[in-house]
């Protein structure tokens, strides 16, 4: 275990137990009584004879003291002490008596150097002493046996003697400082003890191993020690490399921030120590990265997060860890909170530091960031849990806009109950559960119906008809979005072909995902749809989201050209509520945008409702575009929207989606009121 230094901020001098302090005391005097006894036992008479040998090593024992060594894998934060194999080699050439005083000294010197308190550096002082007085009893135990006056050659049996005496140093020392400890913490001394015990066991042993090497170099003369430097200086930079790499691999190459190992290992630690508090985690998903990367550059981008790395790494506690998780996610662990609305604020101070204005490449860069915290135990006891549930957080705060959230169950769309449905919707989709229903749209100049859109429904054994809003998100999160869109695109043709065969012809829309627009095989499928049900291209239309179009442009503009090319049509669905720019929308092959819901419904209450819907309708129109309003559902909101030139409403003023047996007839009466028989057709 080697030189306790007590960092932890609970062991600091004024917290100490009672229990504690009895403990340090009876090893202070315990140790000082086994130093005193060697200073008189020393026969300080032989001193001046002794051999260079002994004073070149006290320079080496100095000198290791002053630099430990620190390895890959430690868990000791003060590094392992190399002067231990030179203290033990003094031991067997010189005995038990020099070995301790010299330990006294070298560690007094040291201590007084680093200006540690004098409680610290005479625990220091004891725990070693005793740790050699039992290794010097065991040695001498075995039949080995040396002094100033006498010093002793190494022979073949006292190999014994030095393993023994080893052992017996690795275990007093072991059990000294980690009784120290474990007093301190409260933890169980035998947990403590398993804990690092191999790796102690291991670095120790091979350590004390070079002892007998050292002790026939001094043997033989003041010219044989330095040859053992080079071989201990291989050691140091091996173990440099080691660690080097240990930290590399615990660290963001990019911003130089601790990477998601070495947070995972933090956080682990944070949870199983008994603090007082909590444990909270905050995960930062940057918003409006993508278009700075997209705008500026991939180089921007990166001095971006650099930029983000460094607001962060300023703004913590000390205690505190921000790591960089990959590409513009970021996370920070803090620890010893004393409540959720603490970690909720220190999460509001650090979003609040990364939304200040970056000025990159001359332009002015506006980036916030979408937060969640979890916080342990409130939220979990174990790593994967927490980061489960902050990962929900952030992405409710994603999906409102941004900001910061909290982790509620009761939002948590990964629940036990959502669990079990993913797995029945799965089963849905094969064993036929899925319907579709079709709402209507008109034309705005003559009420004739001018196509439907397909909307899925699930027709669950037990709950009845499930609403859209409770799976689609599930199966959108999920793998099962793309065989859910294979289904409807399926089901919406072969009812496409039935009313072409029943005389009813008009366009029908399906709508797809952002995993069906970016990924691979949307237009191949379509293309195999419109072949098997010998369906016109263009009577279908597929809407698209503005979100999911502009979430990976380039993908997504690639799909769409290809289902152009199809002669399919394209709508972009919600239009208004996303990030779209007219330098965007006047490059997509889009024939069609709907005006959101929401603006129609509130537009003949708030002017600017009704400002936004006017300029979307007018923006369509001059981009020779079809202008369909959602949410239409009276007479007023028609007649509105018609004076502003919209061309097409759907809403329930018209009918609410229905199963295509009933929409069947209702078509068929529509054609007949209105006027317009020619709808009905023979295909």
């Amino acid at each position: 275990m080697g030189n306790p230094e007590w960092v932890d901020p609970r062991n600091a001098f004024d917290g100490r137990s009672a229990l504690f302090r009895l403990y340090v005391a009876a090893i202070v005097l315990a140790g000082a009584a086994v130093v005193a006894g060697c200073a008189v036992a020393v026969d300080w008479s032989a001193v001046p004879h002794v051999d260079a040998a002994l004073w070149l090593v006290f320079g080496l024992v100095l000198l290791g003291e002053l630099r430990p060594l620190f390895t890959a894998g430690a868990t000791d934060a003060n590094g392992l002490l190399v002067t231990n194999a030179f203290l033990f080699a003094v031991l067997l050439r010189y005995g038990l008596e020099p070995a301790v005083v010299l330990q006294a000294l070298v560690t007094a010197i040291v201590d007084l150097s680093r200006r540690k308190a004098f409680w610290r550096s005479s625990f220091n002082i004891a725990q070693y002493s005793l740790s050699w007085l039992a290794a010097g009893l065991v040695v001498s135990a075995l039949g080995h046996s040396a002094s100033l006056a006498d010093p002793a050659s190494l022979r073949a049996v006292d190999l014994l003697a030095a393993l023994g005496g080893g052992a017996a140093y690795f275990v007093v020392n072991e059990v000294l400082v980690t009784g120290a400890l474990s007093l301190k913490t409260g933890e169980s001394l035998l947990e403590m003890l398993q804990g690092d015990l191999a790796y102690e066991a291991l670095t120790n042993g091979a350590l004390l191993a070079l002892s007998p090497l050292i002790a026939v170099a001094m043997e033989r003369g003041v010219a044989f020690v330095p040859l053992l430097l080079p071989p201990l200086f291989a050691v140091y930079q091996v173990a440099a490399i080691a660690l080097q790499r240990e930290q590399e691999a615990m660290c963001d190459a990019m911003t130089g921030l601790p990477n998601r190992k070495l947070l995972s290992e933090r956080t682990t630690t944070a949870l199983l120590e008994k603090t007082d508090g909590r444990v909270a985690l905050v995960l930062f998903d940057l918003d409006r990265f993508k278009e700075v990367n997209d705008t500026l550059g991939h180089h921007v981008g990166d001095q971006l997060l650099k930029i983000v790395a460094d607001r962060l790494a300023g703004a913590v506690r000390d205690g505190d860890t921000v790591a960089r998780l990959g590409g513009d996610e970021f996370a920070m662990l803090l620890p010893g909170v004393r409540s959720i609305a603490d970690a909720r604020d220190a999460a509001q101070r650090m979003a609040a530091a990364i939304a200040e204005p970056i000025v990159l490449e001359g332009v002015l860069v506006d980036v916030g960031a979408s937060v969640g915290v979890a916080v342990s135990p409130d939220h979990g006891t174990e790593l994967e849990l927490l980061l489960q549930r902050a990962d929900v957080a952030m992405y409710l705060a994603k999906d409102a806009g941004g900001g910061v959230e909290v982790y509620d169950a009761a939002r948590d769309r990964n629940s036990t109950g959502r669990l079990a449905m993913l797995g029945e919707l799965r089963r849905a989709i094969s064993e036929e559960q899925l319907v579709l229903h079709y709402q209507p749209k008109a034309s705005m100049r003559d009420g004739s119906v001018v196509g439907v859109e397909a909307l899925v429904r699930w027709e669950h054994p037990e709950l009845g008809l499930v609403p859209p809003d409770e799976f689609i998100p599930l199966a959108e999160s999920s793998g099962l979005v793309r065989p859910l869109t294979v289904w409807v695109l399926d089901e919406a043709l072969r009812q496409l072909r039935v009313w072409l065969d029943q005389g009813l012809r008009m366009g029908l829309a399906v709508n797809v995902s952002i995993k069906d627009l970016c990924g691979d095989g949307l237009a191949q499928r379509v293309a195999a749809g419109l072949v098997r049900y010998d369906v016109p291209p263009e009577l279908l239309r597929l809407e698209v989201t503005e979100g999911s179009l502009f979430a990976d442009p380039v993908r997504a503009v690639t799909t769409l050209r290809a289902l152009d090319h199809l002669g399919v049509t394209l709508s972009l669905d919600d239009f208004g509520t996303g990030y779209s720019s007219l330098g965007h929308l006047r490059q997509l092959p889009v024939h069609e945008i709907k005006i959101d819901r929401s603006f129609v419904q509130r537009m003949h209450d708030d002017p600017r409702d009704i400002a936004i819907v006017r300029s979307v309708i007018d923006l369509g129109l001059g981009l020779g575009m079809q202008v369909v309003a959602e949410g239409v559902e009276t007479q007023r909101d028609w007649d509105g929207l018609r004076a502003m030139g919209c061309t097409t409403a759907q809403g329930w003023h018209l009918s609410r989606a229905l199963p295509a047996d009933q929409l069947t007839p209702w078509l068929v009466e529509r054609a007949l009121a209105v006027g317009v028989p020619h709808q009905l057709t023979h295909g």
